[in-house]
């Protein structure tokens, strides 16, 4: 059973005529008695009574015609609620990413696109490292922003965003004038650093040299943690310069380079290549490189601050 059959169905109850449905569908009379054929195979029923020329509807058919013309009504109603979705879409978008990107570097993203998109949710699926591709993977979550690399070959990944991670200190700390640091200028502090992730991998790269001599007092999984102990006098900690700007610009902390290279982080909007996107999610990407893509480090655009 096809719409096409009902259509042709429903033209014959209207016009009580197999031969003017046949011009109304334009085609001939055998094709249509084909079709009412293979209804009525396909029901087990008769749907007609013909006599002579006339045709009349059997109780069966009286019955088929109203949920017949409830079918195509539905589809009429389905094409509709498609051909509004183009024009004003709905539905919502699952987006990954770990708690700092969601509060410092998205919400400019989020509110441009609901300016844009105001019938489609978005909802964050909070995640940590590896997981954030995880949820793209498992299809919890439509897209995700993660630091980069990301080697998973099924996903599209969109280099979008870099700022630099850098040592945060208390204001007035002995090192709050310094331009940049290096591992063993930490030895004699306090270090606060963060519990897991690319960064603490990264970090833990650049700290090897000393890391049998280092003081670390605490792991932290929160960059609002790390901000409020440094500044507390806890120790000292690294973090990225967006995740920490009001800070910088109120004169509660100061960020420091780490030496020799800067240690930029990137961030990449991931999403799987098999997955078909509809017209939000593509929005979606738009805004995402409108707000933040092809940027030169994150602390360049913003207001400055004092930065060491």
């Amino acid at each position: 059973m096809d719409f096409d059959q009902l259509h042709t169905f429903l033209e014959i109850v209207r016009l009580k005529s197999f031969s003017k449905a046949a011009q109304t569908c334009y085609r001939t009379q055998p094709a249509i008695s084909a079709q009412v054929r293979q209804l009525e195979q396909e029901l087990n029923t008769a749907l007609f009574e013909r006599f002579g020329s006339r045709i009349s509807l059997t109780t069966a058919g009286k019955i088929f015609a109203n949920y017949a013309a409830q079918m195509l009504d539905q589809r009429r109603q389905a094409q509709d609620a498609i051909n509004e979705l183009e024009r004003n879409p709905r539905g919502e978008l699952v987006i990954a990413a770990n708690e700092a990107t969601c509060i410092y570097v998205l919400p400019q993203v989020f509110s441009e696109f609901k300016n844009q998109f105001p019938s489609v949710q978005l909802q964050v699926d909070r995640s940590y490292g590896a997981r954030v591709v995880d949820a793209v993977m498992e299809n919890i979550a439509d897209f995700g922003l993660t630091q980069l690399p990301v080697e998973e070959k099924r996903l599209q990944v969109v280099d979008i965003y870099k700022d630099e991670i850098r040592l945060i200190v208390p204001a007035r700390h002995a090192l709050a004038e310094r331009k940049s640091v290096y591992a063993p200028d930490l030895l004699e502090f306090q270090l606060l650093l963060p519990k897991s992730g690319t960064t603490r991998t990264r970090l833990n790269a650049w700290l090897e040299l000393v890391e049998d001599e280092l003081h670390v007092s605490m792991e932290l999984d929160s960059s609002e943690m790390i901000k409020r102990f440094v500044m507390a006098g806890l120790g000292l900690s690294f973090l990225a310069v967006s995740n920490c700007r009001e800070e910088l610009v109120a004169g509660k902390l100061r960020a420091i380079a780490l030496g020799p290279e800067p240690m930029v982080r990137r961030l990449g909007l991931v999403y799987r290549k098999d997955k078909a996107l509809s017209k939000a999610a593509l929005g979606f990407i738009q805004v995402v490189l409108d707000n933040l893509g092809d940027r030169p480090l994150a602390h360049d655009k913003r207001p400055k601050v004092m930065v060491g």
